[in-house]
């Protein structure tokens, strides 16, 4: 079993900064990568960010440059720190894990952007 728990989310101004976290927990050897995928009103599911097993990095266009992913090893944590935030970023923030090719899902943040 994988379990993953999400923390932060919530209303922010246009401008301000937010940080996402997920914790992974159970059968999580042999991970490929973690990351976020969110899916705003009205839209399809767009992926926001990854770090692979190797630690690399990887952002979509719409929010290179304003956002940066990590990964505590230790405690199985990564997190998503979001700066310069837009209402376009208005979405649920799901954190996924890729195993073996099949991704585990956390529960969803819901981020608003809105003065």
């Amino acid at each position: 079993q994988v379990q993953l728990v999400e923390s932060g989310g919530g209303l922010v101004q246009p401008g301000g900064s937010l940080r996402l976290s997920c914790a992974a927990s159970g059968s999580i050897f042999n991970i490929n990568a973690m990351g976020w995928y969110r899916q705003g009103p009205g839209k399809d599911r767009e992926l926001v960010a990854t770090v692979t097993s190797g630690g690399g990095t990887n952002y979509a266009d719409s929010i290179k440059g304003r956002s940066t992913i990590s990964r505590n090893t230790a405690s199985n944590t990564v997190f998503l720190q979001m700066n310069s935030l837009k209402p376009e970023d208005t979405a649920v923030y799901y954190c996924f894990l890729n195993r073996g090719g099949f991704l585990y899902w956390g529960q969803g943040k819901q981020v608003t952007v809105s003065s």
